[in-house]
């Protein structure tokens, strides 16, 4: 996303329609792949994204918002991550955790390198090549997620200027990717901040998309001020319907600097032609476009004007998402499952593990159950996921309670207020989640430090 466009940006181009050659895909993905203009999961499962962007590089403390994102229907987020050229760069321990994040909360993680945000017109961005030399350097935490990992390779890889090499640019990093032993769906942004009003992107897609060994790359294209009639929306994400290529929305906005783009005409189309799309963004827009925020500060409970239009208006997040059918307990495709991958020598990752089954206390009636799940451990911690259910009448309130038994504390919790004294800990809800229907849940996660562990829980409600 970028604050503006320049004057230039502004006209669109008559560019002659694209004939677009490309065969089917070489062979297929462990994960996600591309056939026939559609995106199909590691079941074979259609997948269509419904989501936001998320900028986790400028709030890495903003850990719960997965969840939050989750909670709200999202089956997709977009992580924006720093290559170090422009940004302070990610570390492979912390993308290892954020593809934790995503895994647990049942999320599609499509992650993207920002540094590369309007190069040539903007002299801090990088290039895709310098974002594909971070996606190689962090390959370890890559293999074996690609059931659950797209790869961005740049944002808004070009501004106005020096565009036209975004066809060549594009299609050797794909090629560096695959050469590198990356299998993953990849994404790839348009140029001119992501809006392609010159059309290079949409004229020369085919291209690109035969560039990839693997037959297995996606387009976004990025719906802020250009793209303000239904006309323009319809004829940009057609043509690519026509040529049976993949095509997603991966931002848009209801408002911009540089214009007002339909959003019901955008959100419309793409739910009837089966086009992924994700919002721009969960929260922290700063530098004027402020508004472009769905949640007051991070927080679900406080949906601004935009969050309430995209994720519970017509053709919504709320309405239309379908979780990924990896995380419905069916049988993968693949012959071969997708192993986890080492940890990166400078820090422990997370990796998921298998744990003991977890373990509930009966409630009274009107009361409540709480179930403690260890969803991701490493060396010297875990991530542990609470269910809260209530019993047979509804609640106005609930709070957990267990004890650790090898002196395990709680670093930091999200969807719930988590307290410690000693080995005892409690939790008790957040003003958004403590009125429960009869049978009805929420869950709140934590971060453990020490050994993974899942004692008996008890719940009292109110």
């Amino acid at each position: 996303m970028k604050k503006m466009l320049s004057a230039a940006g502004v006209a669109l181009l008559t560019a002659l329609t694209a004939v677009f050659a490309f065969g089917q895909p070489a062979q297929a993905a462990t994960g996600f792949s591309v056939s026939n203009g559609r995106l199909y999961d590691a079941n074979g499962t259609e997948f269509v994204m419904r989501g936001v962007n998320h900028a986790h590089t400028w709030y890495p403390q903003q850990t719960s918002s997965f969840a939050n994102i989750k909670a709200l229907g999202a089956n997709t987020v977009r992580v924006v991550l720093a290559s170090g050229d422009r940004w302070t760069k990610n570390s492979a321990a912390d993308v290892a955790n954020v593809i934790s994040l995503c895994k647990a909360n049942r999320l599609i993680c499509v992650l993207e390198v920002h540094d590369t945000t309007g190069y040539g017109e903007d002299g801090a961005a990088t290039t895709l090549a310098k974002a594909t030399d971070y996606w190689l350097s962090i390959a370890d935490v890559l293999k074996g997620q690609e059931k659950y990992v797209i790869v961005n390779i740049g944002n808004e890889p070009f501004g106005n200027q020096g565009y036209s090499a975004w066809t060549t640019d594009t299609s050797n990093a794909i090629k560096r990717l695959r050469a590198g032993g990356l299998t993953h769906t990849i994404m790839v942004d348009a140029p001119n901040w992501g809006q392609d009003w010159s059309f290079t992107m949409r004229d020369n897609a085919g291209t690109v998309f035969n560039a990839d060994p693997q037959r297995n790359t996606v387009f976004s294209i990025h719906m802020y001020g250009v793209f303000d009639t239904a006309a323009e929306i319809s004829d940009y994400l057609g043509r690519f319907r026509t040529a049976g290529l993949p095509i997603v929305v991966g931002e848009f906005g209801f408002n911009h600097s540089d214009g007002n783009p339909d959003e019901d005409a955008i959100m419309s189309y793409a739910q009837t032609n089966r086009i992924g799309y994700l919002g721009w963004s969960w929260s922290g827009n700063g530098g004027g476009v402020e508004y472009l925020d769905m949640t007051t500060g991070f927080n679900p409970a406080q949906l601004t004007s935009w969050g309430q239009r995209i994720f519970n208006g017509a053709n919504g997040i709320a309405a239309t998402s379908r979780e990924a059918s990896v995380y419905a307990g069916s049988s993968p495709s693949p012959t071969t499952s997708p192993t986890t991958s080492p940890s990166p020598t400078t820090s422990p990752s997370p990796t998921t593990s298998p744990t003991p089954p977890p373990t509930t206390t009966p409630p009274p009636a009107g009361g409540c159950t709480a179930t403690l799940t260890v969803v991701n451990s490493w060396q010297g911690g875990f991530q542990g996921d609470v269910k809260v259910t209530a019993g047979s009448a509804a609640i106005t309130g609930w709070t957990a309670k267990w004890t650790f038994a090898n002196g395990q504390t709680v670093s930091q919790a999200w969807n719930a207020t988590v307290s410690g004294s000693g080995s005892a800990w409690t939790a008790r809800n957040v003003d958004y989640n403590g009125r429960l229907g009869a049978g009805a849940s929420t869950t709140f996660g934590f971060i453990g430090n020490g050994s993974a562990a899942t004692p008996a829980v008890t719940c009292s409600a109110s």
